[in-house]
């Protein structure tokens, strides 16, 4: 038996206001294929796949008289990559990710985000789209006191995309990965996923050890794997602390160690390079490996 959604269901499913449900349905024929007098609405899958077309369809910036147009032709799934068509400006695609996040929708950020890296690189989509709309998220949290869950969603998705562009090297160029690692109690590492899915851009294999790395498990993975280059990064003053390359057992050849983000005293770590974006730590990477 097909499965029949209430009104507030429906909304929270494509993440929308009952209300504007409602709008949609008086102002535009957008609402439940059937519905009887006396009965409370329900929607169906195919009313269900409409209206997230029209939801998105607004997301992507056009108007809400055409979007429903697309929407009330609209037979089958939604085809995503149709959508995608109308984003030319990055602002946009800035714009559309804030809100398809803030509406929980998780595929259609993925979707963005993938073509946006598939046209510019990880790079690029990384300093122009996705550091703009963790901004714009964490303002928004700030000033009002709510969607730390959009956050946490958005974070762990952008993550989980990283992840997946980083296993798509099928020949690496350095005969020994490069090790990256958030050190101490750092649970901040968004970036460093970045970075790993920009060297696999480059066919740069890594050990990746992410957050919360000891310096037991460093030292063990720098003797056991000889890393030509080893990344470090941290975000919070109270984890940047030298011993996480000072005290590294000395193996030949000596690895590059390479420090990043705000937690580290530059004063402090001299005999260290350090890096202030993606760009430059894939630069100081490259030049390890002799690539």
């Amino acid at each position: 038996m097909e499965e029949l959604l209430t009104v507030s269901a429906t909304a929270r499913r494509i993440g929308v206001a009952p209300a504007t449900l409602r709008t949609w349905d008086r102002r535009y024929g957008l609402g439940p294929s059937s519905h009887e007098s006396g009965e409370h609405r329900r929607y169906c899958a195919s009313d269900l796949a409409k209206l997230m077309l029209m939801r998105r369809l607004i997301t992507a910036g056009m108007t809400t008289a055409d979007a429903a147009v697309e929407a009330l032709a609209h037979k089958g799934e939604v085809e995503v990559e149709k959508i995608l068509k109308h984003f030319e400006i990055r602002s946009d695609v800035v714009d559309a990710v804030v809100k398809a996040a803030q509406s929980l929708d998780r595929n259609f950020v993925v979707a963005i985000l993938r073509k946006d890296i598939d046209k510019y690189g990880v790079i690029d989509s990384w300093h122009e789209v996705i550091v703009p709309v963790l901004i714009i998220i964490g303002d928004i949290w700030a000033k009002t006191g709510e969607g730390i869950e959009v956050e946490h969603l958005l974070s762990e998705t952008i993550a989980g995309l990283m992840r997946d562009l980083s296993l798509s090297i099928k020949k690496p160029i350095n005969g020994r990965p490069v090790l990256l690692a958030s050190v101490g109690e750092e649970l901040h590492c968004l970036a460093l996923h970045a970075l790993h899915a920009a060297l696999a851009e480059e066919n740069i294999e890594c050990y990746f050890l992410g957050a919360r790395t000891p310096i037991e498990a460093l030292t063990s993975m720098v003797s056991r794997s000889a890393p030509p280059a080893v990344f470090l990064w941290a975000q919070l003053s109270k984890n940047g602390d030298p011993k996480y390359f000072r005290d590294i057992p000395s193996i030949r050849p000596a690895p590059r160690f390479i420090l990043g983000g705000p937690g580290w005293d530059r004063e402090e770590c001299v005999e260290v390079a350090y890096v202030d974006d993606l760009t430059l730590a894939c630069q100081e990477i490259k030049q390890a490996i002799g690539a």
